[in-house]
């Protein structure tokens, strides 16, 4: 069977690993918290309610700062761990790790100057907990949380808004599922006007949560008790209200010792004539043991839930780990293996993309489907077959001596003019595949920058190269369509020509009348309209020719060549030179360093679990 303090030890030291890691709830997002899971108590109440005091006198020392006015002004995270008999007490604070302060007054200046440094020597608050560990063997296992007092009214020197931030600050602690409340409320007031019972009311309605804490029961007026808040009927909650007498000021101004101060409160109730049958449940010593217990009784029950979190966690980190890759080593033999093994990894990502694997290699196939063809159908042919250019060019291809029959000279001269149009979209399709093959190379290996910068640079080395190609591939082809006009295209021409009118009969076709229709607007009409026909024949083979040019080119030539020339330079490369290809980002280095910190943490707490058993 696991003892009180076996559990509730356990609980705190995971709960002081996350404080070393940042991890409580407002550090890292990126995993569930797993401080938020463990349960804590939190200490609530008005300004000058005696919360100060209560947590003195729980961990029997005076080490709180004390004045008039808001003095708590940062969260406190108070972590009591009982230590063996005879040992030395002393207190560790997480922003100064691995020093130990044996002086309670230096503990509490510490507090007041770490809030200082938050808040400077203002009366502003800040939700940035300070987490304090007290080891003792004075004390029982517990977790408070001490938070600025509430108030109704800012005093001077406070924003108007200072009595919501309060409010809104101890909200987001109370209103966790697994936060315990302590509510302190002074005897000497109505319990009806306590802050602390009005918030706890409101975010734990059915009070399971709630402890009821009545402080200054000696300051009430003579003939009055608080029996009626103490036994439930004033107001009723779950758990049993909890009595204190803390110091006077007289005696905290005389500095007598927690020790003294809890004997004279077991005193006073015992010879109480009010509260004397209550006095084994009443007092300082008994509120810490009582709390101890139910946070034993809420750890048993939230063990299953926190394993299983715990267990999710490792998870969340192993792959986070595995994203963010394990440490290398530092011989070149090992660095030169990584190297081309993260080489191989970018070259299998990269053929991916390409071929549907990943996103990506889609976008050159919408580059022949939409954008080649797009571009072909924008191509000025409207204006350069335009019957007055068609009657320029083939004029100036006649010179001298006008064509008999058809004009082939000037044929030809529209239609290489027609055909150099296609360079435009032929390289402009080279460049856009180009383009999308540099994004696919693009922040590949995000953990070693010199590396990427390094394969991304060869590799577009490559690209370069294989664009180049490319376009030279492309190009000739418009070229060769220009070179070798199709032969039969032009042996329709003297048919077409007869259907106009029939030449062999002079009289009913003479000489002048096929001059005039040579050179009227119908003869060059015809002949734009037959270029127009073999350009768009030439369109539809370039149109399917030009990515299989591309793709054999560039796509093929990437897939099977990207890193070619790279591979035979690195083996070259010696071990400095290795191990700079190898510097990391310094915030991925941090990332991982965190991630295994945590890691190893979540293990340790899940060993820890794993080794404590509980009565069933």
């Amino acid at each position: 069977m696991a003892t009180m303090e076996s559990l509730i030890g356990l609980v705190n030291r995971i709960q002081r690993a996350c404080t070393a890691l940042g991890d409580y709830g407002g550090g890292d997002q990126a995993f569930s918290s797993l401080w938020d899971a463990l349960p804590s108590v939190a200490v609530v109440g008005g300004q000058s309610s005696g919360k100060s005091s209560v947590l003195e006198s729980i961990v029997g020392r005076d080490f709180l700062p004390r004045g008039s006015g808001i003095v708590t002004r940062r969260p406190l995270v108070l972590q009591l761990q009982k230590t063996e008999d005879g040992q030395q007490e002393y207190a560790e604070f997480g922003h100064l790790p691995r020093r130990r302060f044996a002086d309670f007054s230096l503990v509490r200046k510490e507090i007041q100057d770490e809030t200082d440094r938050i808040t400077g020597k203002s009366k502003q608050i800040s939700p940035v907990p300070i987490h304090l560990s007290i080891y003792s063997p004075n004390v029982v296992n517990l977790t408070l949380i001490d938070l600025p007092g509430l108030t109704k009214v800012a005093v001077e020197g406070q924003p108007e808004s200072i009595v919501q931030d309060i409010e809104n600050m101890v909200r987001t602690y109370v209103e966790k599922p697994n936060c315990i409340i302590l509510a302190i409320s002074p005897a000497n007031q109505d319990i009806a006007t306590s802050d602390a019972i009005k918030l706890a009311r409101e975010v734990d309605p059915s009070g399971e949560r709630t402890f009821g804490v009545l402080t200054k029961l000696d300051l009430m007026d003579k003939g009055t008790n608080a029996l009626d808040v103490l036994e439930g009927r004033s107001y009723r909650l779950q758990h049993p209200w909890v009595g204190i007498v803390n110091r006077s000021q007289a005696e905290i101004n005389k500095n007598v010792d927690m020790i003294a101060a809890r004997r004279k409160e077991r005193e006073y109730f015992a010879t109480s004539p009010d509260y004397g049958h209550l006095a084994s449940k009443m007092g300082s010593e008994y509120l810490a043991k009582l709390l101890s217990r139910h946070l034993e009784s809420v750890i048993k029950a939230r063990i299953p839930s926190i394993t299983s979190l715990i267990n999710k966690s490792i998870d969340e980190l192993e792959s986070e780990m595995d994203h963010l890759g394990r440490p290398i080593a530092v011989d070149a033999g090992a660095q030169l293996y990584t190297i081309l093994e993260l080489c191989r990894a970018f070259d299998k990502i990269f053929k991916e993309h390409l071929d549907g694997g990943r996103p990506g290699g889609d976008r050159i196939y919408g580059v022949f489907d939409n954008q080649l063809p797009a571009a072909l159908r924008k191509l000025p042919f409207d204006r350069h077959l335009s019957v007055q250019n068609v009657r320029k060019i083939v004029s100036e291809a006649d010179g001298y001596q006008p064509h008999l029959i058809a004009p082939e000279q000037g044929y030809r001269r529209l239609i290489e003019g027609s055909l150099n149009y296609f360079r435009g979209p032929a390289e402009a399709s080279v460049d856009a595949v180009h383009f999308v093959l540099k994004e696919l190379v693009r922040k590949k290996l995000k953990r070693f920058p010199t590396l990427q910068s390094t394969i991304a640079g060869a590799a577009n080395e490559s690209l370069e190269r294989f664009r180049e190609e490319s376009k030279k591939t492309v190009v000739r082809l418009v070229d060769m369509e220009s070179s070798y006009l199709t032969v039969d295209f032009f042996r329709r021409l003297p048919q077409e020509v007869e259907k106009a009118g029939t030449w062999g009969n002079p009289r009913e076709n003479p000489p002048a009348a096929a001059n005039i229709d040579r050179y009227a607007e119908g003869h060059f009409r015809r002949i734009g309209s037959n270029v127009s026909s073999y350009v768009n024949m030439v369109s539809e083979t370039l149109r399917n020719s030009i990515p299989k040019a591309v793709v054999y080119c560039q796509v093929k030539e990437a897939k099977q060549n990207l890193l070619t020339y790279f591979y035979t330079q690195i083996g070259k490369r010696e071990g400095k030179q290795l191990a700079d290809l190898l510097d990391e980002d310094p915030a991925l280095m941090e990332r991982r360093l965190q991630c295994a910190k945590r890691l190893e943490l979540y293990k340790k707490a899940r060993d820890e679990i794993d080794s404590v058993s509980w009565a069933r």
